[in-house]
């Protein structure tokens, strides 16, 4: 695998790492400007977010190393960081391995969110940046696709594009970077909530009263739309979240 020309897929899964700074030059020689150590942590949580690398998995950093081209210390360091952000966990003469919240914490986690979707969202309504309907208009559609074709994995991905819009429209850096923290570390709980056809309408139906708050400029409806539809999320997932 060569790491730096695969490093571009992460936006798939990631919408947060398409940033103006990629796009305005997304060189091979710009991306070899990036310490080594991050582009392997942007590798890692790919894998972690995109399921090749599942909860309870062992992370073997040679093995990762090899597979990456690179030697074992960016690997430790990248791991290291995954570590402090939650989503892997080292466990005493065993090793690495992707971590997996206890039910208390994704809930802990959920109630958080719905705050800061809340936030974000009536921010946004308050005054709706020109391009943002647009952008939310063509994720909801991607995602009618998406229950259309029971598709839960399409659907994941145009509903992390579609709050990560509103966030990052909202224009506050510490509420998308702490956003960020708290749905990597529920992703696969997250993902899990949207399994069912019923779940993914639910959700979708969300998204669509939501938009129409946006368009409407109605704040205090949108927030509360945001913090109900997680609270909704977090009903769906608790009975299948594992226990602490």
């Amino acid at each position: 695998m060569d790491i730096v020309s695969n490093i571009q897929t992460d936006a798939l899964m990631l919408p947060w790492l398409a940033s103006p700074e990629a796009e305005a030059d997304p060189s091979l020689a710009a991306l070899r400007q990036v310490p080594l150590a991050r582009l392997v942590h942007k590798e890692i949580l790919s894998g972690i977010l995109g399921g090749d690398l599942q909860p309870g998995e062992k992370i073997s950093d040679s093995a990762l190393a090899e597979k990456l081209g690179v030697s074992r210390m960016p690997v430790r360091e990248a791991l290291r960081d995954l570590e402090s952000s939650g989503l892997v966990e080292t466990r005493k003469h065993t090793g690495v391995f992707v971590r997996m919240p206890s039910t208390r914490e994704i809930s802990e986690l959920y109630e958080l969110r719905a705050g800061l979707d809340a936030m974000a969202g009536r921010k946004v309504a308050a005054s709706p940046p020109p391009d943002l309907l647009d952008k939310l208009t063509g994720c909801n559609e991607a995602m009618a696709a998406a229950v259309e074709n029971k598709d839960v994995l399409s659907y994941y991905r145009a509903n992390l594009e579609f709050h990560w819009s509103i966030v990052s429209a909202a224009g506050n850096r510490e509420l998308m970077s702490v956003y960020r923290s708290v749905v990597q570390r529920v992703h696969t709980a997250r993902i899990k909530s949207l399994s069912s056809d019923v779940a993914m309408m639910a959700s979708f139906q969300d998204h669509r009263d939501i938009v129409e708050a946006i368009r409407a400029k109605e704040p205090d409806r949108c927030a509360a739309l945001m913090s109900a539809h997680v609270g909704r999320a977090i009903t769906r997932l608790q009975p299948a979240s594992p226990t602490p």
